[in-house]
């Protein structure tokens, strides 16, 4: 079984990754963001660092695919390869931070690896709104996300949720994170906890 968490910057996945998998028994992957050797020059410099580090993500997500798809075990993984694809490289090509050329080729790159990969059996998205993500943001005080700009997570935003609505290759769960607070209260850990049971109740068995 193979879940995943989607959704912006700051609105929880490790967080959740971990709490469920702690709950279910899941093995959990995560992003290695803290090991991406792009980051910390990407936020610096967007313009020159966008494709570098959006073909790094790839590569690593797919790496990821593949082994939990190639496994027997129940995964839960941090982020999807979807987001790349569909949310932040086209959002950087729209603002100007990617040109079409590496874009496409991007894109090229993406859909060969699409077509090799399954779907996750169930996404749980975290939406939240911008004030939102700043605080939590803010509150983990990675120092490389101390330049993200507002209208960049609003402009993230807006295509999760046109990629949300959407999407079709699988099950989908919406996690309202302005309203939920999983990470502090176990009360709301347990709504989250009962929506996914609701979910795969008796399809994974």
């Amino acid at each position: 079984m193979h879940i995943a968490i989607a959704g912006n910057i700051g609105s929880g996945k490790t967080t959740l990754t971990s709490l469920l998998a702690k709950h279910y028994k899941w093995t959990p992957h995560y992003e290695d963001a803290d090991d991406n050797p792009y980051l910390n020059d990407f936020y610096e410099d967007m313009q020159r660092w966008s494709f570098n580090l959006q073909v790094y993500f790839l590569n690593s997500r797919f790496g990821q695919v593949q082994e939990i798809r190639k496994g027997k075990q129940k995964v839960i993984q941090d982020r999807t390869i979807y987001e790349d694809a569909y949310i932040f490289a086209p959002n950087l090509h729209a603002m100007g931070l990617m040109t079409t050329r590496d874009h496409d080729n991007y894109l090229s790159l993406f859909k060969l690896m699409d077509s090799l990969v399954k779907a996750p059996d169930l996404i749980i998205y975290l939406r939240a709104s911008v004030p939102t993500l700043v605080k939590q943001i803010q509150k983990r005080g990675r120092e490389y996300e101390n330049s993200i700009r507002l209208d960049y997570l609003k402009r993230l935003n807006e295509r999760y949720e046109a990629w949300v609505s959407s999407y079709k290759s699988g099950k989908l769960l919406i996690v309202d994170i302005d309203e939920n607070h999983f990470s502090e209260s176990k009360e709301d850990l347990g709504k989250v906890i009962r929506m996914i049971d609701a979910e795969i109740n008796g399809l994974f068995k």
